[in-house]
């Protein structure tokens, strides 16, 4: 029996002693508190998430930033357009012409010259054909020599090598006087002129020389995303991913995707197999079509608008994830045939919330 039980009538002093009800209640909550600590730890999901800044791209090469270059050599007459002018497809944008301004002249004489030569081979390569035909007439009834019928068809032959050199000189001057008489350099398609580079009328330019650079209309956008080292690992094409365009006022918690607002719906559709100058991997995410908000129209997000987004990944409970952070750990890596599971749960969660 407890030596406090028997004798305890002998401590008056310490029978007396009383814990305040404030202490008490003190006590009481903070055992309260921390249970409810160890119960939000370990059974409160959290989405583990791989982040990165990026940019708005497109995923269509034709549909990026193009260059327009100078068709042909010469200096520039006149420009139809300026920095930021709107253009649709055919437009001209800018005249240019040969310094020499005879060179259309000269080139359709030049033509003329080898079209008669064209001309004249053929007209000798019919009467040469004429001309073989009859010596092995005569050959086969023994009124021709061999060597004679021999050298009608040697003769043959050479004309119809100089047909076809004249054919291709003919193609060559065709060439040369189409594009010299192509000098006005036209819209490929509707967009917009994002800068002119070339210097003013009187500038020379050269053949391919960037003299323009031009952004289309109506594309579709896609996301570049780069995404540190130990966690490319574990992405996949297809994972969901959370969008925060530069701008764009949002409320963001990665662990409770279902919970942000202002945020936008993507989906991984390519992954670089190589890393970046910087240590960092390249994704290209493109817009989830089945997400009730689409992005934002392209006038609010333009061509190179700042962006950041979250890959999410595997679904864990809070207390993991401190645990993670503090030891500096990767996000789970999914077992083979759980990570379509796991990853599709988030996904699903996060969608009917984030409307």
């Amino acid at each position: 029996m407890p030596y406090f039980d028997v004798h305890g009538e002998k401590f008056t002093t310490l029978n007396s002693i009383r814990t305040p009800r404030v202490a008490r209640a003190i006590g009481f909550s903070l055992i309260f508190f921390i249970a409810l600590i160890a119960l939000f730890l370990a059974f409160v999901p959290w989405v583990q998430t791989a982040s990165g800044p990026g940019k708005v791209t497109a995923l269509n090469p034709n549909d990026r930033l193009q260059e327009i270059n100078a068709l042909v050599s010469g200096r520039i007459q006149e420009w139809y357009v300026r920095d930021g002018s709107r253009v649709s497809v055919g437009d001209p944008i800018v005249r240019i012409v040969d310094n020499d301004p005879q060179l259309l002249e000269r080139l359709r004489s030049e033509r003329q010259q080898v079209v008669a030569n064209l001309s004249a081979a053929e007209t000798a390569l019919e009467i040469a054909e004429i001309d073989r035909r009859r010596m092995e007439e005569l050959f086969d009834q023994g009124l021709a020599a061999r060597r004679e019928f021999e050298q009608a068809r040697i003769r043959v032959e050479e004309l119809r090598s100089r047909v076809a050199q004249a054919a291709a000189e003919v193609s060559r001057v065709d060439v040369k006087l189409s594009r010299q008489s192509v000098q006005i350099v036209r819209a490929p398609r509707d967009g917009t002129i994002l800068r002119v580079n070339a210097g003013d009328a009187a500038t020379f330019v050269s053949t391919g020389q960037v003299i323009a650079t031009f952004v289309p209309d109506n594309v579709e956008r896609a996301l570049e995303l780069y995404i540190d080292g130990r966690d490319i690992a574990i992405i996949r094409v297809g994972a969901p991913v959370r969008i925060q365009f530069e701008g764009w006022p949002v409320i963001q918690v990665s662990g409770w995707p279902s919970r942000a607002v202002g945020t936008f719906a993507g989906r991984v559709v390519a992954i670089d197999a190589s890393a970046q100058p910087n240590g960092r991997f390249r994704i290209l995410v493109e817009e989830d079509k089945d997400w009730d908000t689409p992005w934002p129209d392209q006038r609010f997000v333009r061509f190179g608008s700042k962006a950041r987004g979250w890959v999410l990944l595997d679904t864990v409970s809070v207390g993991y994830e401190i645990w993670r952070q503090l030891n500096n750990f990767p996000p789970n890596f999914p077992v083979h045939g759980q990570a379509q599971g796991q990853s599709q749960g988030p996904s699903q969660g996060q969608g009917g919330g984030g409307n």
